[in-house]
């Protein structure tokens, strides 16, 4: 019996949005699963995963990984990259990124090994979990956190390496990153000449370092419980209705736990099943009520509600508001924004 300790690792939200701004300005059709994600603090790594291959399909894109990381902001990493935007030096920020890395990706642990005149950082993720793509976009992500950083002229890596096999060529790779690049090597890792750690960041800030250390250290400190339990439900629960079967049993099968061990987690963190349920349900109902082309019966059914009344009443429980009064107001607001 597989147990939560099964836990492959979550995201931070924030990538989540990266990949919606892609879409965007790539003109890409929305996934469904990407929309599901939008207002989640974290998700699962699987889902990272899948979404990245959706686009894949949906693009034909060869370099996909590398151009959605091109599109990186700070506020796409949380607290982490702004943690790094306030340090003094590259050094600073790298110590950061290690000791926070967790809040960009929590599951396995990042490595930073000191070889003779350089630094080597990777994630350690298992082989099982890991396809080309993210493997690229892992690697795209670290070099755009130091590009942000440091100017073109002061910013060189020693090598990128990739476990997977190499394209037909490797030109584009070796332009995008401007150094050598190594495939079906023993880890997918970037490789840092340790001559750059001394370089100063423009946008250091010792005050916002202090205080976004604190916001740090209390984010990591909440990630064994949010993640292991509370994400990785979530995530069962969207799929559940996906598929029309989100009772407790069904539930607790796809995450291979036992109801009762199940229920018993629940009651330790102060909840009960039928309230995420709820939690879910409106999480969800609220990004299709953001589709005008989704009738209410439509979302009902979807919701897995036996008839719209019923889902106007939890609404309305939920929100203090009906279904169409929320959709109007949202209507309203993105008109003015718009404007």
């Amino acid at each position: 019996m597989h147990t939560f300790k099964d836990y492959t690792g979550s995201v931070y939200g924030g990538l989540g949005h990266l990949l919606w701004a892609y879409c965007q300005a790539k003109q890409i059709p929305i996934p469904s699963k990407l929309a599901l994600i939008q207002d989640l603090e974290r998700f699962d790594f699987i889902i990272w995963r899948d979404l990245l291959s959706e686009l894949q399909a949906l693009t034909g894109h060869s370099h996909l990984a590398l151009d959605i990381a091109s599109m990186l902001e700070t506020k796409h990493l949380g607290v982490m990259g702004y943690l790094a935007s306030s340090s003094a030096n590259i050094e600073t920020a790298i110590r950061r990124y290690y000791d926070f890395h967790r809040l960009l990706y929590d599951g396995n642990p990042l490595v930073v090994e000191a070889k003779d005149d350089v630094l080597l950082i990777r994630w350690e993720v298992p082989e099982a979990l890991v396809t080309n793509l993210t493997n690229e976009i892992a690697i795209a992500l670290v070099f755009q956190f130091f590009n942000r950083y440091l100017r073109p002229d002061q910013f060189q890596l020693a090598e990128i390496h990739f476990s997977h096999a190499a394209p037909k060529s490797t030109v584009f790779y070796e332009k995008y990153f401007g150094c050598p690049v190594k495939f079906q090597q023993t880890y997918s890792q970037v490789i840092v000449p340790i001559s750059i750690l001394a370089l100063p960041i423009d946008q250091a800030d010792q005050t916002l370092q202090q205080l976004l250390l604190q916001q740090a250290q209390h984010l990591l400190s909440q990630l064994p419980n949010s993640t292991q339990l509370d994400q990785r439900l979530q995530s069962a629960i969207l799929t559940g209705l996906q598929q029309g079967e989100f009772q407790l049993e069904q539930v607790a099968e796809q995450l291979n736990v036992r109801p009762r061990q199940l229920q018993r987690h629940l009651q330790q963190q102060g909840t009960t099943f039928s309230e995420r349920l709820q939690e879910v349900r409106l999480l969800v109902a609220v990004q299709y009520l953001r589709d005008p082309h989704l009738s209410l019966n439509e979302i009902s059914l979807l919701l897995g509600f036996s008839e719209q009344s019923a889902f106007q009443r939890a609404f309305r429980k939920w929100t203090q508001m009906t279904p169409k009064q929320w959709r109007k107001q949202y209507a309203l607001k993105a008109h003015l924004t718009a404007v």
